[in-house]
């Protein structure tokens, strides 16, 4: 039952964020497209660890970070006010490359020159 409640809040948590990161002022976070990624919470609500990323790449995902650590005390405000929690968790923000990284294998998998298989099996028919 305990985990099924972590489970609901840890999505809580990631929906809200995903609002509030986009009110946050600090041009280092409003300039950009942050994407949260993952969103783990301890089980006694204490700590919060957001893993987000950034389509602009990793230098400007570490960038972000830094404004988001500036703005944490906000994002934390806005998110108790919003959740009713009896105690908001303390937001520990880390930066991914993931958005990077499945853009880069998308262009990979796009270039290869994969003929498609139904030409084939019509080609064979034919002969």
């Amino acid at each position: 039952m305990a985990g099924h409640r972590i489970g609901r809040t840890t999505e809580d948590i990631k929906r809200e964020l995903t609002s509030i990161i986009t009110t946050v002022k600090d041009p280092r976070v409003a300039d950009c497209f942050i994407s949260i990624i993952r969103v783990e919470v301890t089980n006694d609500l204490s700590y919060c660890t957001v893993y987000f990323s950034v389509i602009e790449g990793i230098d400007r995902a570490k960038e972000a970070l830094k404004g988001l650590k500036s703005a944490s005390g906000y994002i934390r405000r806005e998110l108790g006010m919003r959740l009713h929690l009896r105690h908001t968790p303390e937001l520990i923000f880390k930066a991914t490359d993931s958005i990077e990284y499945s853009a880069n294998i998308s262009r990979i998998l796009n270039s290869l020159d994969i003929k498609d298989v139904n030409e084939d099996n019509t080609n064979d028919d034919t002969e």
